[in-house]
This record gives C-alpha cells, structure tokens and sequence, in this order.
C-alpha cells in the first residue's frame, strides 16, 4: 500500500496528513520487519546450538534506541551466539582414534591424557553430520585409555571411511575429513613388556594360524616417531622385539609411547596403523604364587560365571583371570560379589576381537609372576575326574592330576560334549545341573590344557587351549579315566544362539561365514544363519551321563521340600 500511495502526489491541502500517514507507515512496516528479523534470528541461534536452548543467554542486550540500534545489535547477538556455539562444541570435541570392528560398529578410544569426569551422554559425530551414541566400554588397563562403542549409520558407511569425532553433545556439523578409520583387520592393538623384551601384537600381518610365517628379519619395531629395534620372533599375532634405549626419548617415559610394526623389504617401508603404547616393565612386588590359576576370555556371561567360579575353587584354582571381550551383561556386578565372599576373580578388558590366541598369549606373560600353572577352559567346561566321587571337595584334587616330574610343562585333559538335554532356557540351578545328555563322537572330541607358564615357548604360539613348549619340557595327556572336561557346549536354544555374534578365535571362520562346513568348529546340522532346527532340545544326545550332577549335589547342593536341590549359586 505504501508503495502505491507514492506513485501519486498528494492533494495541495493535505501534504501534512500524507506526510505523517506516511511516516506512519513506515514505522509500521518497519516494525514487523524488525519482528521477523528477530524471530528469524532467534531460530537461527537455536538452529545453531542445535536446538539446544541451553546455549542461549540468559539476559538479551537492551538497546537505548530500538529503531535505530536494534537490527545493529540483534546481528552481533546472532554473530555472538554463532561464536559461542562453536566454542562450545570444539570443547566438548575430546581427542580420540577409532577402529572400524565387525558388524560396523566403531571403537573410540581417548588419547591416554585425557580424562573424564563422566561417561554418560557422548555421542559419535561422522562425516556426513550423522550420530549416533556412544556407549562406554571400560577403561584399557595396560593404557588406561577409555573406550567407548557406536553403531556406524548407514549413510556414513560409502567409502573412504573417515574416523568420527568424540563429543559430549549431538551437534549437527560437517566435521573435517582429517583420518581415514583404522581397520582391525591390519592393525598394531596391544603390547606388553618384559624384563627382557617387548611383545606388540599385530593383526594382518600372519595371516593363518599354522601358515609359514614371515621372518623376524621382514619388521621392525617402531616406538614414536623414528625409534626403531629390531623383531626377534614373530608367530601369528606375537611379534618380540628388543626394548628401546629410554634415553632416546626427550620427553621421558613417564607416558606411554606410540608403538608400532614397520614392515621391510617392500618398495617401501611400510608402518602399520597402531593403537599400541609401550610402556616400561614395571617392577612387582614379590608375593607367592598361586599354584593354580584360570585363564578364560568372555563374553557376557555373567549368569555362568558363578557356578563356574565357585566348582573350580573348590577342587583348588587359587586364582580366575577373565579377559573380558567387551561384555554388556552384569558381569562386573558378579565378580565383585564373588570377590566379596572372598574369591579371587580378575577381569581385564580385552576388547579386541577375534583374537583369543593373542590373548592368551598376552595372559602367559602378565601372569607369570603371580601364576605357576595355568589352566585354559572356557565358562561352559568343568574339569572333573570320575575318581572324585569316593571324596569331598579338596583344594588338592586338580593339583593331583599333575605328573609329579620336573619335565612335565603341559597336562591335556579330554572333552566331554553335552546336547541341550531337553532344556529350552537356562536353566536356574546351573549347566551342570540342566545338562546331562551327552554326545559322543570321537571325531569331534577336543581338548583343553593346564600349562606351566615357565614352559611356554617364547614364541607364545598357541592353538586355543595349548601352547607349544620349550625344548626342555614334555606334554602329557591324561586318559578319560583320570581326568575330563564336561563341555556344556550344545545348550538351549535361547543361549546357543549368541554364538552367532562372532567366534572369538582369529584362524576359526564366524558361524555366518559360509566358509568350511565340514569343519570341527561348525555344529552338525547346523547352517550359518541362526535360525533354530526343529527338534533342537533333543539333539546331540547319545546317553544320559549324570555323574557330575550328582557329585556337584553332594558337593553345594541343599535338599529342599519339593525333593530337589537349591545350589550354591542360586543365591
């Protein structure tokens, strides 16, 4: 209207009225536009903060003069709040490397200075402005670094990967493309030291379990930035190498120092991605030994874990050593109840995956000072001998099963497979109570092993369960009389059916991998999709077999008035 008013000149008698009319009308217009502006800029604000009302001021700026000053200064507001959005995001951005695991799902892990005052409400920040949460892992324990889990979003997985970015709140931004994401699948993960040397574990490089490895004279161990030594062994994932003089590093040792596998004899050096640190043998304090430790790695498993805990004690292991593999169950909640009734149960985050050989390598060395022989089963398998039915419960009963000779480094103990017995959930009092039909098929019969940890090669190789031996030491399998493991393998279906998620072996195809069907560590009958067969509860049962039922009733049960028995791990 204002507009069309001045495309005609006013009446000779009413230039005063036009006059302020128009002036009127400019206010006006004037003033709604300053209204939208406003509300334009208040959304861009928020749009800013992410919507997050907690950035905005708490208290607007007055301006003396609204018509002349207030655009003025609702522009610096917008550019002021601009600012102080970005402020706060790139402080709440923590420095952080990230591991592309199986199942695209994304490892992020702090740098070893950093530290937090809470885990709770992190976020992963990717390429495209997508996010997702970020779940606290635990904390590394031979770096101390925090780990934190996300589910990469579909439309962040077009390559190249790039690594997200750690933050405290759900921004929405374009971070810079700085990293690539690093693989497990060719990686430097984890290292451990010695007195004499260091040990990096690597992923990629060796490529099969029994396969001809490449020679220590092909690699280098890289510690910082240009501080090499030189490989002295190298099987599967075990790479040893000689420590580095400390007083090539300026800055001291005092932090854990970036550590890596440099690979020779190629068009060109090449060093492997790491998320390695060395770190300097620290000196133990000497304590005795525990005669017989447990070496396992887990995962969820916290509704086993007592039972197992609480048999294995009482037939004489001192000592539980569990190598937790990213576990999202109550875990840590059992061990510290068992460790409050006076067990002594160790966890250590492991979260590496497909890499139990590497694991229980890593355990022969960080145990050595504190174990003297080791056993290595699983949560599901119970060392058991038919000769224990004439006795009690004794701290002596596992340690007799050892050959009393010097040149003894290894006893093998045969397995025992149980079928799911008719069971179609876990069952409350126990597996060794729940499970008693057993599958017998020599062919698939396996075993596990107690080692003196002394005895282990220095190459730390290992096939799951038994380690090879240095030259001075023997191997000795007990007969089926003597001793068993009662391997609760095939059970309900509820519970069979996580295995699916990922085997923890790294030379041992996953369940959905539609690679060696005929293979021992596949389940007959079984496809590679978890869909369950008909019949399930009652397959895999050759004859029932009850003798460890029976003696764990003599041994923790407690009779009750409907007949049966409430077990000591039902409490």
């Amino acid at each position: 209207m204002a507009y069309y008013q001045r495309t005609f000149p006013p009446p000779p008698d009413s230039s005063l009225s036009e006059t302020t009319s128009r002036r009127r009308t400019r206010g006006t217009e004037l003033f709604f536009s300053l209204l939208l502006f406003i509300a334009f800029s208040f959304y861009f604000s928020s749009t800013l903060s992410g919507t997050d009302l907690r950035f905005l001021p708490a208290k607007r700026p007055h301006a003396r003069n609204l018509i002349s000053n207030v655009m003025k200064d609702d522009f610096q507001e917008v550019t002021r709040l601009s600012r102080h959005v970005s402020s706060v995001q790139d402080s709440a951005k923590y420095q952080s490397v990230s591991v592309l695991l199986p199942d695209w799902e994304v490892l992020v892990l702090l740098s070893p200075e950093t530290s937090l005052d809470s885990v709770e409400g992190f976020y992963c920040l990717f390429w495209n402005s997508q996010t997702s949460p970020a779940r606290f892992s635990g904390v590394l324990p031979f770096t101390e670094r925090t780990a934190f889990k996300c589910a990469m979003p579909n439309g962040a997985r077009r390559p190249p990967l790039w690594q997200p970015i750690l933050t405290k709140y759900p921004v929405k931004e374009n971070p810079a493309k700085e990293r690539e994401l690093l693989r497990m699948k060719k990686l430097a993960y984890e290292s451990i030291s010695t007195e004499d040397d260091v040990v990096l574990f690597v992923k990629g490089v060796n490529a099969r379990s029994r396969s001809r490895s490449p020679q220590p004279q092909d690699f280098m161990c890289v510690f910082g930035d240009a501080v090499k030594t030189p490989v002295t062994s190298c099987t599967q994932e075990v790479f040893r190498c000689s420590h580095p003089e400390l007083t090539a590093f300026t800055s001291g040792t005092d932090q854990p120092i970036k550590m890596s596998l440099q690979i020779m004899h190629q068009v060109q050096n090449r060093t492997l991605p790491s998320v390695a640190y060395y770190r300097p043998r620290q000196s133990h304090a000497q304590e005795p030994k525990s005669e017989i430790c447990v070496c396992t790695m887990v995962y969820n498993v916290a509704k086993f874990v007592k039972e197992w805990v609480i048999y294995h004690t009482k037939i004489g292991v001192e000592k539980f050593i569990l190598y937790d593999n990213g576990s999202e169950d109550d875990l840590q909640n059992v061990v510290n109840e068992l460790n409050g009734d006076g067990y002594n149960v160790t966890t250590l985050l492991w979260i590496w995956p497909k890499t139990q050989e590497a694991g229980f390598s890593h355990n022969a060395i960080h145990a050595k000072h504190s174990c003297k022989w080791m056993l290595y089963i699983d949560v599901d398998e119970f060392v058991y001998s038919p000769s224990w039915h004439d006795s009690g419960p004794s701290k002596h009963l596992l340690k007799a099963l050892i050959p009393q000779l010097h040149s003894i480094g290894q006893v093998s103990i045969r397995c025992l497979d149980f079928g799911p017995s008719g069971q179609k959930s876990h069952p409350i009092e126990g597996v060794t109570q729940g499970y008693n039909c057993q599958r017998w098929d020599v062919s698939q019969q396996r075993h596990k092993s107690m080692v003196l940890l002394e005895a282990i090669d220095d190459s730390l190789d290992n096939v799951v369960h038994h380690f090879r031996l240095k030259n001075t030491f023997q191997w000795r399998e007990l007969s089926m009389s003597s001793a068993l493991v009662n391997h609760y393998k095939y059970q309900a279906w509820s519970e069979f059916k996580t295995k699916f998620r990922r085997r923890v072996s790294a030379y041992v195809a996953d369940w959905r991998d539609a690679t060696n069907p005929n293979s021992k560590d596949r389940t007959p009958g079984l496809g590679f999709e978890p869909i369950k067969p008909q019949g399930w509860e009652f397959e895999f049962c050759n004859f029932t077999d009850d003798r460890l039922k029976l003696l764990t009733q003599r041994w923790f049960g407690q009779l009750t008035p409907n007949g049966g028995y409430k077990m000591a791990w039902q409490r």
